[in-house]
């Protein structure tokens, strides 16, 4: 198998143990690999959660391993790249899991990189509606507010491997993916002109973007936010579009009346930015955004029902994602009206 170009599909539970039980050898005679699990639920990347111990010291990781479907897509960092802003953004006090060992070649494991585990929930069902959680979702809008202020608060000179991404070329990349689908959709349209008429002026300076902060990116505890996890689409651009995005329906699982993830409100989002930033949120840029998130995402699964329809990709995961582009537009539609 090789590490570079093989096929990640061959990545089984058998020789993902042999590989890291090699590495873990090598780097510390003596270790041996424990609990090795697949984590489910990654769209685009292979997650393995497992246990290195030595001696009688255990320590939780996870195993994060690029997926070919991600290999030519520009808008995605690479894992080097990955890798790299974490262990910046974790320099300038953003909470996320601290970056233990990047994969090379010898290892046959594919292109990606050892974290550490953090103990804490991502299932947005569970931390909308369990009681466990329930102080957790007084604050979490808020919080999320604070960490986007120091996201988007990170010198860029300790991001330049980032591309810089201005709206009007966001919404050209996502128009032509939208049109390599073939199937034309009227909201989808209307979209995309209300989005090219009201174009925000571009800000003074862009800032470093996560570009996918919202609820099931979010690893939550009883106190709150623990950490932010993928951050293969950041960027340099409009700070705004993080607000936006985060708002996007599809990401209240339910909770519509709760505009933030499910579980909060813009107003408390909005505080928790300007205490920690000292710039005043624009609620008409971050609703520009909204909307182009909403769209974004309905051409994401426009894409994915294609891939599965064709047979590119038949995962139940590919078809159920899929399946939801109509509920972007039903989305889409709410927005334009108001």
């Amino acid at each position: 198998m090789s590490s570079q170009h093989g096929d990640l599909m061959e990545l089984n539970q058998e020789n993902v143990g042999k590989a890291l039980q090699a590495l873990s050898s090598r780097l510390l005679p003596g270790a041996a690999i424990d609990k090795l699990t697949r984590l489910t639920g990654g769209a685009s990347q292979q997650m393995w959660s497992f246990n290195l111990v030595s001696d009688d010291d255990v320590e939780p990781l996870i195993l994060r391993i690029a997926s070919p479907m991600n290999g030519s897509d520009s808008t995605t960092l690479t894992m080097d790249q990955e890798a790299r802003l974490l262990r910046e953004v974790l320099r300038h006090d953003v909470p996320v899991p601290i970056v233990r060992y990047e994969l090379r070649e010898e290892d046959d494991l594919g292109v990606g990189y050892i974290m550490r585990r953090v103990d804490g929930e991502t299932l947005p069902q569970r931390i909308l509606r369990d009681e466990a959680y329930s102080n957790a979702r007084s604050v979490l809008a808020r919080q999320c507010g604070q960490v986007m202020a120091g996201i988007h608060q990170v010198p860029l000179d300790k991001v330049s491997f980032l591309r810089q991404r201005t709206a009007e070329q966001l919404i050209d990349t996502y128009y032509q993916r939208y049109q390599a689908c073939g199937e034309p959709r009227p909201v989808f349209e209307l979209a995309f002109r209300w989005l090219r008429d009201n174009l925000p002026a571009e800000p003074a300076e862009p800032c470093l973007v996560h570009g996918d902060f919202r609820n099931g990116n979010l690893m939550v505890d009883r106190n709150g936010l623990r950490v932010v996890l993928d951050w293969e689409l950041s960027y340099l651009g409009d700070p705004m579009a993080d607000l936006g995005w985060i708002c996007v329906n599809s990401w209240r699982f339910g909770n519509s009346a709760l505009p933030v993830g499910g579980f909060g409100t813009r107003e408390e989002l909005f505080q928790g930015y300007q205490e920690a930033s000292g710039r005043r949120v624009d609620p008409r840029r971050v609703a520009f955004w909204e909307v182009f998130g909403v769209l974004k995402w309905g051409v994401i699964c426009q894409k994915m029902a294609q891939a599965f329809i064709s047979g590119t990709d038949r995962t139940v995961e590919r078809g159920a994602i899929g399946r939801r582009a109509s509920e972007a537009e039903i989305d889409l539609l709410t927005l334009l009206a108001r």
